[in-house]
Parts: C-alpha cells; structure tokens; sequence
C-alpha cells in the first residue's frame, strides 16, 4: 500500500516531510518532486534500499543512481578528490539542476554507482527535497519516479500512474518547476564531459569549463556504451506511441500530409505552428520565444501522446541553444533517435 502525502512545496508541512524521512531511514523507498522532475528515493548508504528502487522501476542495475544531498558537508561523505574549481562551482550554482559525476567514498554502496569507483551527486533546489534530506539525515539516491523508458514524471498524477502499489510513499508536491532532469558533467577527467544536458545549459558550463566536451550521445543522436549516469544508454524518455522528430520545420507540412496518407497522426507543436493543423489531434508544447516553457511541456506532452489514440506522433524540432538542447537530447531518445532533416528520412522510420 503506497501512502500518498499533499505537502505545499513552497512551504512544506515539517510533520508530513518527516514521516516521509522516517520511512527513508527504515530502509523504504519515497517519492519526491525536485526542480527537475519527480525522483525515487532511498537512503544512498543502504544497499538494499537502493534495490527496491530498481526493482520499483524495473531498471537495469548497471544504470546508476544520483545521489541528492542538503549541504555541502554531505559532499565529502560521498565523494572523494573533489576538484577545487568544481567545489567552487558547487558552491555557487548549489542548490541547482547541476549534477557532477566525482570520485565516490567507500561509504557509497556499489548499488548506487552500478559499481564503478565514481559517483553523482548534486543539491536539488526544491523545498521539499531539502527539507526531506535534512530530515532524513542521509543523501538520498534517486533516479526519475517513471517505470523505465517511460518519460518521466513532473506531476504527481504521473507518479501515481507508474508508481501507486510499488514503492511505499509518493509526495505530492505539484508541478516541477523545470520539466527535464538536471545537467550531468563528468569532472573526473580533464577536459570535463557532457554526460546529460539539462537545466545548467552548456552555454554556462562553457563560462567555467571553456573546453568542455560535448559527445554525441549528448546531443541526443545515439546511446553511450557505458551508462556513467543516468539517461546515457538505454531507451528513455519514450511514449508507446511510435514518434518521429522533424528537425527541418520547412519540410513538416509535407512529412505529416505524407505519413497521415496512411496513419492517423498526432502532432506535437510549438504555439506558433499549431494553428496551422487544426484537423489533427495536436499538443501545444510552448512559444518558440520561451523554450523553458517547452521544457516544462515536454514529458507530460509525451504521456499525452498515448491517450490521443493515434498511430504515430510527430514532434516538430527546437532551435539547440539554451535549455533547447536538453530539449532535442530528451526528443531524440523518445523517438529512438527517429530523426527527420530531410524527406526522404521517413521512409527510415516509418513504413509507407
């Protein structure tokens, strides 16, 4: 039985956080919003714990956790040889949707790190994240609340969805405030790694890390080989409805006339082009002028996706810069990297 706990997430009700935080140091698994989307908890230095969150999800242990902290002393409980540039970072963008991946202490079961020597972690900036940290006196390891490859969650409802009966508390916290998850950078190798784009876009970790790398599977165009941090390898992010993403908007009008000849179509539109397709199921994802708002958008326009009822989703592409490139990464791994630049590429992807 999963208990359901409303808590205002601007101003948390320290009795309902702390009987989350008790079930934290039993050994159970809570649900929780953070700035990004919700996450599923347990306490990082209880191996068994740790499980019950892959098993809640049915996640590939080899995929590892990220572990959440409340100050910056909990920082060298977990990680080891921390450079001073990245602790300066941290302490400036701290609370923040900016994870490191760093040496781990011994103290970090290999449950949390899929057993490599490193670990990520980061200080989430949501009320009630903090306060359940705190509370519970330990980091909390944590991936997205979602059944694995499903988009994840940034509402409450949707954790209840992939989660009621199979973890043992789920925070109802509202909305996220970001939509997608946190900045993943490697800082164990010089120069850094992007592992996952988010939030802290790469324009600002350029400011701190002018030669920072930005591998492919970054950008969302194919999967790494090893799973580092989460979101590198494996399907992610995916509707059950089969998905198409058109990266050049001058060919949309003809990629959906070509595929609804033959599918029932839904689309997945900027504000500014959804006027132009009203005899097709549409979900609106935000203004071309306000990307965070597509972000916000983003996985709960996927979920909606399945109830539309149709055959095939076409999502319409961003400009990458800011937090659009978080967006293109997550979009391009929903539609299992079924990317349309030019015409022909649908007949890549779907069968005409």
């Amino acid at each position: 039985m999963t208990l359901i706990l409303k808590i205002d997430p601007l101003n948390p009700e320290i009795d309902k956080i702390r009987q989350a935080a008790e079930v934290i140091k039993k050994g159970g698994t809570v649900a929780f919003p953070t700035e990004t989307v919700y996450g599923l908890g347990a306490n990082t230095f209880d191996g068994n714990a740790c499980l019950k969150i892959f098993q809640a999800k049915n996640r590939p242990v080899d995929n590892p956790l990220i572990v959440h902290i409340s100050d910056i002393e909990q920082l060298y409980e977990v990680a080891l040889e921390i450079p001073d540039k990245v602790l300066e970072l941290a302490q400036t963008v701290w609370p923040g949707p900016l994870t490191f991946i760093l040496k781990k202490t011994e103290k970090v079961p290999k449950e949390v790190t899929a057993n490599l020597d490193t670990v990520a972690v980061r200080m989430p900036a949501h009320p009630i994240a903090l306060q359940l940290i705190r509370e519970s006196g330990v980091p909390i390891a944590a991936p997205s609340a979602n059944l694995a490859t499903k988009p994840s969650p940034t509402k409450a409802e949707d954790v209840i969805a992939d989660m009621n009966g199979r973890v043992d508390v789920i925070i109802d916290g509202g909305h996220t405030f970001f939509g997608v998850e946190s900045t993943i950078i490697n800082v164990t190798v010089n120069p850094p790694v992007l592992l996952r784009p988010g939030p802290f876009t790469v324009e600002e970790l350029k400011k701190f890390f002018p030669d920072l790398i930005v591998p492919e599977f970054a950008e969302g165009k194919r999967e790494a080989e090893i799973a580092l941090a989460p979101g590198m390898k494996y399907k992610h992010y995916a509707p059950s409805t089969k998905l198409i993403v058109v990266e050049n908007r001058e060919i949309l009008d003809q990629v959906i006339k070509l595929v609804s000849q033959k599918y029932k179509v839904g689309l997945l539109l900027s504000k500014e082009l959804a006027g132009k397709y009203k005899d097709y199921p549409t979900l609106v994802l935000g203004s071309d002028g306000n990307l965070y708002e597509v972000a916000r958008n983003l996985f709960d326009s996927l979920r909606e996706l399945d109830k539309l009822n149709v055959d095939i989703g076409v999502m319409v592409g961003f400009p990458e810069k800011g937090i659009g490139f978080a967006i293109m990464n997550r979009a391009r791994k929903a539609s299992a990297f079924s990317i349309v630049k030019k015409i022909e590429d649908v007949y890549k992807y779907v069968s005409l």
